[in-house]
């Protein structure tokens, strides 16, 4: 539930920042991106592992690990394009937040 929570507070935070495909429209800081720069990929890894202790098939944790080498390499696009936008800005952000 805190993994589902996580996305859906994340989600909400971003408003009509929210894209699929990684898009500079905002700098967003507030709320739970003041202290996690991806939170809907962190709550996302929560979720799915809590789903996998839930239904009692541990081996799912096996696509657990497959998404998480995704999920950085999402994080390294959508950081490439916000530092183009924003620049110093995006910069000193990365510096206060984790992932």
């Amino acid at each position: 539930m805190l993994g589902l929570s996580g996305v859906i507070l994340a989600r909400y935070t971003l408003g009509k920042s929210f894209s699929v495909r990684a898009k500079a429209t905002a700098l967003v800081t507030h709320g739970i991106y003041s202290k996690v720069r991806n939170p809907i990929y962190v709550s996302g890894m929560f979720f799915l592992g809590g789903v996998a202790v839930m239904v009692g098939r541990p081996e799912l944790l096996l696509i657990l690990l497959a998404l998480i080498p995704i999920q950085i390499i999402r994080a390294r696009r959508e950081a490439a394009v916000l530092e183009a936008k924003f620049g110093d800005e995006y910069r000193e952000y990365r510096k206060r937040t984790w992932f």
